[in-house]
């Protein structure tokens, strides 16, 4: 099995070493996914995006401090199912049609690690009766890769959500852990998801204060410009929730927050 111990931790503490993140998700890829299939931990409905049937997958190839996901996401190895394609869909299915939503998602993981599950996974959505298939990713594995989001831009139902964690190298790897020449591979992401006609549209952790200063904020608003005006219009502000494994995260990261000022 392959061991993601060195020279990656699990979560951020004081004084890690930066990691590259595109190994960081090879090496993940070797224990999640099995040929097309990939490991979930569980599927039901939430609220977000006004009702949405969503599963939840193992492993990702960034450390986010202020992450939300529950263990999984550092310890792949340990928790989730190996699930075909055709199975993830009918899961979703079922959970969809008992909440009479019409929108899919996965989420909690990295979603483009596995391309081949994921492309799979997308076919059979587009020719469902399902009105919308949500992605949402970090943005690494496409920016590595633009046939990626070529690949993606071929769906009609499939809307990307692209979440940046910070706006200098320097902030993104004390956020992610990640290298800071890997800054730029999610921003690469969004040209690549451009230049495809894909559509999707960009989240960042930036209308929280105690994790995002106002000046990395506009460094990050001045970067996503130069792309685009429009990806500063469409902009999804975010800020940090009390999720308990959040709270892990920051509390082995040596981050304390306070929670009644964002």
């Amino acid at each position: 099995m392959t061991d993601l111990r060195q020279p990656y931790q699990r979560y951020l503490e004081p004084g890690f070493t930066a990691f590259d993140p595109l190994e960081l998700a090879r090496r993940t890829e070797e224990i999640v996914c099995r040929g097309d299939r990939r490991k979930y931990t569980k599927f039901y409905c939430t609220r977000v995006y006004g009702g949405i049937a969503t599963g939840y997958l193992c492993g990702c190839c960034l450390r986010c401090i202020f992450c939300w996901v529950e263990w999984s996401r550092d310890f792949p190895e340990k928790y989730g199912v190996f699930r075909s394609p055709a199975e993830v869909f009918y899961r979703l299915s079922r959970v969809a049609r008992k909440a009479g939503v019409n929108k899919l998602r996965i989420s909690g993981g990295e979603p483009t690690l596995g391309k081949a599950h994921l492309l799979n996974l997308l076919e059979k959505a587009e020719s469902s009766p399902f009105r919308l298939f949500i992605l949402e990713t970090n943005g690494i594995p496409i920016g590595a890769d633009p046939n990626y989001a070529q690949q993606l831009a071929r769906f009609k139902k499939v809307h990307t959500r692209v979440s940046l964690k910070a706006g200098t190298p320097k902030a993104f790897t004390s956020k992610t852990g990640a290298k800071p020449e890997s800054f730029e591979l999610p921003f690469q992401g969004i040209v690549n998801l451009l230049e495809a006609g894909a559509s999707f549209h960009v989240a960042a952790m930036t209308a929280d204060r105690r994790i995002v200063t106002k000046q990395e904020r506009q460094s990050l608003l001045d970067r996503l410009a130069s792309i685009h005006p429009a990806l500063v219009d469409n902009l999804e502000e975010e800020a940090v929730d009390p999720y308990r494994t959040t709270l892990e995260r920051l509390r082995y990261a040596g981050v304390e927050l306070t929670w009644d000022e964002r």
